[in-house]
Order: C-alpha cells, then sequence, then structure tokens
C-alpha cells in the first residue's frame, strides 16, 4: 500500500498484496462486533489495547470517514490506512538517511536538531527504545510503521512533538521544571494557550480541594490548642462558625494569583535559561539544569506575588464579618502592621521550594523513567494511571521533606491573629513548636494535606487534557 522508496513494480504489487492483507487482520479485529464496520467506541477498545491514546479514535474517525455517519466500513478503513501508511513512509525515508532501512540513534538525534530541538543521545535512546520491539536499537519500517499505525501524525514536526511530550518533559502539575518549547511553538502561541491550560486546571483543581486545604491552614496556625480536632469535627466547626461556604473562605485569591505566578515563572525561566547558555542561540537544558533554573524561576514569581500568599492565608482564618474583601483585609494589614507584613515567612517558604521541588522532580523522573524502561516496548506513553501514581507518590515525597517549613511560614503569616503565641522569627517558631508541641507538631495538619494530593493531582490532570483540547494544544 506504500510504493515510495520501491524500485520496480514487482515489488510493489508483492508490498500491495501484504499490506490488504495486514488492513483486512487489522479490521478484523477492531470488528468487535463483526457487523462489518468499526464505531468509535470498537476503535477506542483497540487503541487501549495497544497502550495507545483512547483520544485518538475521534481524530481517526474524523478523517477516515467519507459519508460521515460516524462507522468505519472496510474501504474507508483501507483508504485511511493506505493515506497514513505512505506519510510514515515519508517520514520513515527522512530519518533513515543512509537509506540503510533502519533507524538509528545518530539518525534521530539529527533529525531533531534539523527541525531545532536539541536533544542528548541518551534522550533520543529513549524515544527509540519505546519503538525497538527487537533489541537491536535501530528501527525497521515495520517497527516504524506498527508504532504510529493508530496514531495521527501528518508530518515530521508533529511526531517531534509527540516524542518530546512523551518521554523528555512533563507539564501539568510538575511546573519546578518547566517545558522547553521550540521557537515554532512559541510563534503558533502553544506556549501560552498551555499555560492558560495549566492555569484553568489548577483553579479548578484548588476549588475542589479548598475545604481541605482550609482545615490544613487552620490545625497549622492553631497548633497545640487545636489538639482534640479532627478532620471531622474541624469541618463542622467551620460549618457552624460560618456556614457550608465558609469552607471556601480564601479560595478566591488562592485562584486569583495562579495566572500572574505561572506567566512569571514562565517568563522568569526563560530569560534565566537564556543567562545559563550565555546566548540566544543552542540546544535544549539538561535536567539538572532546568531543575535550577526552575527553582530560581519559582522563587522570583513567589517574591512577586507573595504579599497574595498572605492575604490568602488572612482570608482562609478569616473570622465572619471580619473583613469585608480581600481590599479590607490587604488594607487592615497595611494600617496595623505595615508593608513588611506582607512578606512574613517568606525566607521559610523560599527555603521550602529546594527540598520540595528537587525530591518532587527527582521520585518523579526516576518511576517514570523506571517504567518507561520496563514497558517501553509496549507503549511509548506512560498513560493516565501510572501519571497520576508516579505524580502522587513525588508530591507526597517532597511534602513529607518540607512540610515543616510550610508550616512555620503559615504561622508566621498568621502572627498577628493568633493570641497566645509570641511574634517569633523563622528559628524562634522552630524552637517554640519543639518546646511546646514536639517534633510531631512541625507535622501538624498534613492529613487533610495528603487527603487532598489525589484529588488535587487527578482534578488538574483530567482539567489540564481538557483544556488543551479545547485550546487546540495536541499531545
Amino acid at each position: 500500500c506504500v510504493m515510495v522508496g520501491w524500485e520496480t513494480n514487482s515489488q510493489a504489487q508483492r508490498l500491495n498484496t501484504g499490506c490488504r492483507s495486514f488492513t483486512w487482520e487489522l479490521f478484523q479485529q477492531l470488528d468487535l462486533n463483526k457487523d462489518g464496520r468499526v464505531d468509535i467506541s470498537e476503535l477506542r477498545t483497540g487503541l487501549a489495547a495497544r497502550g495507545l491514546h483512547r483520544g485518538e479514535a475521534e481524530e481517526i474517525v474524523l478523517e477516515s470517514d467519507i459519508n460521515h455517519d460516524g462507522l468505519l466500513d472496510l474501504e474507508e478503513f483501507s483508504q485511511y490506512m493506505l493515506h497514513h501508511e505512505r506519510r510514515l513512509q515519508l517520514m520513515f525515508h527522512s530519518l533513515d538517511r543512509n537509506n540503510d532501512g533502519r533507524i538509528d540513534v545518530g539518525e534521530i538525534k539529527h533529525s531533531l536538531r534539523e527541525l531545532g530541538v536539541e536533544v542528548t543521545m541518551e534522550q533520543a535512546s529513549r524515544i527509540l527504545q519505546s519503538m525497538d520491539r527487537d533489541g537491536t536499537m535501530t528501527i525497521d519500517w515495520n517497527e516504524w510503521r506498527d508504532h504510529f499505525l493508530f496514531n495521527p501524525l501528518h508530518n515530521m514536526e508533529e511526531i517531534v512533538h509527540h516524542w518530546k511530550h512523551s518521554h523528555m518533559f512533563d507539564i501539568g502539575e510538575h511546573l519546578t521544571v518547566p517545558d522547553e518549547f521550540s521557537e515554532r511553538e512559541r510563534r503558533s502561541g502553544v506556549v501560552w494557550r498551555q499555560l492558560v491550560a495549566g492555569a484553568m486546571a489548577g483553579a479548578v483543581s484548588r476549588t475542589g480541594t479548598a475545604p481541605l486545604d482550609r482545615l490544613k491552614v487552620f490545625l497549622q496556625v492553631h497548633g497545640s490548642s487545636s489538639r482534640g480536632i479532627n478532620l471531622w469535627s474541624g469541618l463542622r466547626g467551620m460549618v457552624q462558625e460560618g456556614g457550608v461556604f465558609s469552607l471556601w473562605r480564601g479560595n478566591g485569591i488562592n485562584v486569583l494569583k495562579i495566572a500572574p505566578e505561572s506567566a512569571i515563572k514562565f517568563m522568569a525561566y526563560e530569560q534565566i535559561k537564556w543567562v545559563m547558555r550565555g546566548s540566544k542561540e543552542g540546544g535544549s537544558l539538561r535536567v539538572q539544569e532546568r531543575f535550577i533554573a526552575g527553582s530560581l524561576a519559582g522563587a522570583t514569581a513567589q517574591t512577586i506575588i507573595y504579599p497574595m500568599e498572605v492575604l490568602k492565608t488572612r482570608l482562609t482564618l478569616r473570622k465572619t464579618g471580619q473583613y469585608s474583601g480581600m481590599a479590607d483585609c490587604a488594607r487592615q494589614i497595611l494600617k496595623a502592621e505595615g508593608v513588611r507584613a506582607f512578606y512574613r515567612g517568606y525566607l521559610p517558604n523560599t527555603l521550602g521550594i529546594i527540598p520540595y521541588a528537587g525530591i518532587d522532580l527527582a521520585v518523579y523522573e526516576t518511576l517514570k523513567n523506571a517504567w518507561l524502561q520496563r514497558y517501553c516496548v509496549a507503549s511509548a506513553d506512560p498513560g493516565v494511571l501510572v501519571l497520576l501514581a508516579c505524580g502522587t507518590i513525588s508530591s507526597t515525597c517532597g511534602q513529607l521533606a518540607s512540610y515543616p517549613l510550610a508550616l512555620i511560614r503559615t504561622r508566621m503569616q498568621a502572627q498577628a491573629i493568633t493570641e497566645g503565641i509570641p511574634k517569633l522569627t523563622m528559628v524562634g517558631q522552630f524552637k517554640y513548636i519543639i518546646s511546646h508541641e514536639g517534633v510531631p507538631g512541625l507535622y501538624r495538619g498534613i492529613t487533610p494535606n495528603f487527603l487532598k494530593v489525589i484529588p488535587a493531582v487527578s482534578i488538574s490532570y483530567v482539567v489540564y487534557e481538557h483544556m488543551k483540547k479545547v485550546l487546540g494544544v495536541g499531545y
């Protein structure tokens, strides 16, 4: 079914005969109810069985459904296979620079460089291993075709985008190491659409878990006085004091600060990355360099939006009628405590970035790469459940390491409204907690914090993927 690169008509005829047989067998496998047609449900099931994105089914049907009945008969399926294999054959030959019928690591690295994406040999090897079924560290035509057969990519630029986001970089919740975007993606607006998708995902996720977040802050601040309070009694007490909607106090500004924080972090990251490279030209940074640049960018964003963090804590802890809104809260803090109050807890907050980001990234990368190395023959994409599991475990490990600093930060932010506790520095807070509450006091409120990890990551991932589709950001 593909004649590109074949020298004689007899070779093309033999290939056509083989492809017709191959297409018929595939169609029979997908046609689960044996009615001579394949619907979207059957196609999704077939894609899932091959470890692929089930969301590709809609695009395949849209592209190949000639009579627009939502079903694929054998002729429509054969036409799709014919055209798609022709595209894949052209892409295969563009990568096979020495025309030996196989693609090696060097050819992948060279082709990516020509398209403006610099990768290391290790990264190129990971790409190749995801398609290499026979362990030869080269890809022949059959391996290439089978890997991309049900992935409706149309050109090498889309293949590169698929590789980049499937193997090397992480998006969504894990923004400590921001994504590497090509010049083409920047010009096309992919960057900002992805930032918008991330902001929307964060907003929905934080809103969904806001009651647990408010309970966590309450337990952090009130310390030893809240020893008798458990999750249920804490939530019930908040409802009794201010009604059901009081569970979402502070959520408005928590959502409001997502967009500026993400934008500032990305712009700062781009500038820091440029300085680290020494020029505007050059390849992508290594993971360690991106971690440093991402941490510095995160610290920069936190410095600028930190007053909103203080407002969020005060609004979260406020009693009914204490403040009429964000502006009134800011005005009262400024009048009673001065400008410096808006940066209370800044030092432990900044220091907390390092253990959380480092451990979170290291555990996430280790778990995901271990899965890819073990199952890369079956699939190039870990899938939703694997990514959620990796994200949940890595986030939990990061929180265990950084939680004491987060608790001290919150205590310092709320010092003016807590009775019976002296106003202390970061070290003073640490000593006070140890002497009055013991080591467990450093982890007060961590239970609701852990409880919100899985729903927060899950909601964020689902909303992020949906928003990418709505905004036209492909995989």
